[in-house]
This record gives structure tokens, sequence and C-alpha cells, in this order.
């Protein structure tokens, strides 16, 4: 563990630098996140530079679900999953992923999840998944909404890229209850990726303001 944080405290001071120049990233809110506890970081995900970019903008250390197939390199593996990246089999629900998300968690850590279940091909916000609310559900913690926005032409290479992290919802919030059904999950995955629409919203039209 002692070598993976310093392989995370490197890879935050090479990584500063360079993403600045490419997504020229700003962060608003990044204080939301509790110092301490476990809790979960729901995100919209439109690039493969979206845990990096999070990571950036946050003092505490976050842990991803990434798909499985990035593991398959065992060098590739070993330097992602000292970046807080563990595996995850898409398509279907893996419960070995679940259970270490939970683990992480209950350790007080920050367990980040992509809301939608995958990268968007448009850039527009796509239909939240319910796996994020049904973590919140079983562990009955707060849950960190957050929204990456590019803005100015997407397709170009250093566009600007706004970081908007939200305030934490508690399950009471999100309608939680540890023994819900699926209606519930539904209900909570909605109100979190609505709160990522304002965010997406307000940041889109401080852009056209100049």
């Amino acid at each position: 563990m002692g070598q993976s944080k310093v392989l995370y405290s490197i890879g935050r001071v090479v990584c500063t630098p360079i993403y600045k120049l490419c997504y020229r990233y700003k962060a608003i809110n990044n204080h939301t996140i509790p110092e301490s506890g476990g809790c979960i970081l729901a995100c919209n995900h439109i690039s493969f530079a979206d845990p990096v970019l999070l990571g950036l903008c946050q003092k505490r250390r976050l842990f991803f679900m990434a798909k499985s197939e990035l593991f398959k390199n065992k060098f590739f593996a070993s330097v992602i999953r000292a970046l807080g990246a563990f595996p995850v089999e898409r398509g279907a629900g893996d419960n070995k992923a679940i259970k270490t998300g939970e683990d992480l968690i209950k350790d007080g850590e920050v367990m980040t999840i992509f809301i939608e279940g995958g990268r968007t091909k448009t850039g527009d916000l796509m239909r939240p998944r319910s796996g994020c609310a049904l973590v919140a559900q079983q562990m009955q913690v707060p849950v960190i909404p957050a929204c990456i926005t590019v803005v100015g032409n997407p397709k170009h290479r250093f566009s600007k890229c706004v970081v908007h992290f939200g305030e934490p919802l508690t399950p009471e919030q999100l309608g939680l209850t540890p023994d819900g059904g699926r209606r519930e999950l539904r209900n909570a995955s909605n109100k979190i990726m609505d709160e990522i629409k304002k965010m997406r919203e307000q940041d889109l039209r401080e852009y056209k303001k100049g």
C-alpha cells in the first residue's frame, strides 16, 4: 500500500503540467468531498482522461472501477492498480468488483463510479445505471455528484475542460433505505443524474457568457 501511495503521488506530479496544457482544466467546488470517511464520487464519463482529471482536482486519493481489458498487460495492470484502479466486467453484474468497492468504502476511501456505465460517444449525458445507487444503498454513505464538461469545440485537442463537484447527497436525500427495491434505486439514480445535468448546464452557460 505504501508503494502504491508513492506511485500515486508521483503520477500526480507528472500528470499535472501535461493535463494543464492539454485540457486546460478548471476545478469548481473541489472542496465538497469530505476530508475523511468512505463515500462515493459519481461522475459522467466522456474520455479516458476522466479518472486522471478527477484525481488531479482532489487532495484525497480516488479509487476507480476500470474495464477488465485494461488489466491484460501485466505491467500496465500493475501501474493502474497502483493509481487506484481495479477491474470490472462490463455488461453484467460483477459482484467481485462491487465487493471491492464496498471494502474500499469500509476502509474510509473514496470510491469513484461513472454513473452512465460507460463513455459517451457524443459528449452528451446518457441514461444513468443503478450501480452507483446500489452501492450507496448497501453502504449507506453519501454520494458526491461530479460533472466533467468540455467547453468549446470538443474535437479540438486543447479545448478547455471544467471539472465541477456538487454537494454531498445523503442516503436520506436520495431516498435510499437498506431494504429498498428497484424503484428506489432508479429514483436515486435519476436524482444524482439531475445534479450532474444542472452542473453541466451551468458550466455551458458560463462559457457562452465568455
